[in-house]
């Protein structure tokens, strides 16, 4: 790898045509109260990373941002989603992930608890080879790939979801969510791409399911093992007393799912990571229409970033933006993050977990500066960059 320091932004763009990378005109001409240096470096064939740092460092004071941007060819590189320790619970840094799976590079993935026995559980959908492993939520959007074939596909997607248990005699019972903790009156499915057991606790039913039938009961025990092939319901409160009515050992049971993407995609998905919110729509920011529900303060306030786009003719960029390094970089607000996106190119757009998360890491090593005292955050899950 060539990491080759660039007198310009035009320079820069130059470099980056292996890729075909196109910026606005404000990117190819920066405005003079920000001045902006680049470097390109060629990571392997159809990938690319480029270096941005805007803004005057050599002030005591002001706006600069440290960006950078992993472009990929689609027809060269795929795109593949990889969990912490690979299980549904537990974290691991970007580069531990990279590195076990050989990755060329990696960003960081979606959001996930931080804390407790399920830190590392995805907070937002997950799905992966057509298995639904975590629910949607509060209504925030996804990002479905696809590396089948010749070419890495990808799209942002709004995700409706909806699962029920049916039991003999008709007796039916929502399910409220998938490999997650388990609230009162909740009902809750476990797969084995959880962890060995549901880490319950013992204040409810679970019932083992094995080949369409009712396998085991256990009541008030708790953390009960998930068998491979199988998956466990899990309940407490009213949804303990339906599970007690009305499954028994040997009763037949199923599960139905529903999942929708909008739009409508052109391919079967490998699998959909949420995220949150959407910043780019037909080119054009698009965070003030998501219908996601996020927390005071974070959009308008500057936070490291990560995010990824897709650009008009499928190149994919996967961008980390540094934050709150006063002296490096300021983050950057989500309508900052999406005229970045705009900018580099990219016809849709969705932002990933940021703050202390925000990691990239290139051949082995974080070229980003992660916000935590301690260094590089460990995260539920990482995109990671592999060749075709």
């Amino acid at each position: 790898m060539s990491l080759t320091p660039l007198p310009a932004a035009r320079a820069a763009l130059a470099a980056s045509l292996a890729l075909g990378l196109v910026l606005s005109a404000a990117a190819q001409e920066p405005p003079k109260e920000r001045p902006e240096s680049r470097r390109v470096e060629t990571v392997a064939p159809g990938v690319e990373r480029i270096e941005i740092e805007r803004g005057d460092f050599a002030e005591a004071r002001g706006d600069r941002w440290t960006i950078n941007v992993l472009v990929l060819d689609p027809e060269r590189a795929r795109l593949v989603l990889a969990r912490a320790l690979d299980e549904g619970v537990g974290t691991e840094t970007t580069s531990s992930i990279a590195a076990r799976n050989g990755a060329l590079a990696a960003v960081n993935g979606g959001y996930f608890r931080t804390a407790g026995l399920y830190r590392g559980e995805p907070a937002g959908f997950m799905a992966l080879a057509g298995r639904v492993l975590s629910e949607p939520s509060r209504r925030r959007p996804g990002l479905a790939v696809s590396n089948a074939g010749v070419r890495t596909a990808l799209a942002v997607v709004d995700i409706a979801f909806k699962a029920e248990i049916a039991a003999a005699k008709s007796a039916r019972r929502e399910v409220n969510g998938v490999n997650r903790p388990r609230l009162a009156n909740e009902t809750i499915v476990f797969t084995p791409e959880f962890h060995g057991t549901t880490l319950t606790g013992p204040d409810g039913v679970e019932a083992v399911v094995v080949g369409s039938r009712v396998a085991s009961v256990a009541d008030r025990r708790g953390s009960t093992a998930i068998p491979d092939g199988g998956w466990i319901v899990s309940g407490h409160g009213d949804s303990a007393v339906w599970l007690r009515a009305n499954l028994k050992k040997g009763t037949r049971v199923e599960l139905t799912t529903e999942t929708v993407l909008s739009p409508r995609l052109s391919f079967v998905p490998d699998y959909v990571l949420g995220g949150g919110p959407r910043l780019v729509r037909g080119g054009k920011p698009a965070a003030d229409t998501d219908p996601g529900i996020y927390d005071a303060g974070f959009a308008g306030a500057r936070h490291p970033r990560t995010a990824v786009g897709v650009c008009p003719d499928g190149r994919i960029l996967l961008v980390t933006v540094d934050g709150r390094r006063p002296g490096k970089s300021v983050g950057m607000t989500i309508a900052e993050l999406s005229d970045l996106l705009i900018e580099l190119g990219a016809a849709q757009g969705v932002n990933l977990d940021g703050g202390g998360s925000t990691t990239m890491v290139v051949g082995g090593r974080v070229v980003n500066g992660p916000s935590d005292p301690t260094g590089e955050r460990p995260v539920g899950d990482a995109l990671l960059v592999l060749p075709r």
